[in-house]
């Protein structure tokens, strides 16, 4: 996984996507986005408003985790669904 954080324009810093590695084309890393921030707006006091949302994109590794007993929910990969 990759998980990219970005300093915001209020100072903080906030994780704005997730993604999963899938692998090489060549020498370019091929890579899908699992999750992303969505900015909304921005309150009086310059705090970035938004959400995170789903891309839709279930990850290759959610094989992986059952395997080892581990049980993710499939509704939190659903497109658009606000992550809490």
């Amino acid at each position: 996984l990759i998980v990219q954080l970005t300093r915001l324009s209020d100072g903080k810093r906030k994780v704005t996507s997730v993604a999963e590695v899938t692998g090489m084309e060549g020498d370019v890393i091929q890579m899908q986005e699992i999750f992303r921030f969505v900015r909304t707006g921005m309150e009086a006091d310059g705090k970035i408003l938004g959400y995170y949302e789903a891309t839709g994109i279930r990850p290759r590794f959610l094989e992986d985790l059952r395997a080892m007993g581990i049980e993710f929910p499939g509704r939190y990969f659903e497109p658009g669904r606000p992550q809490e």
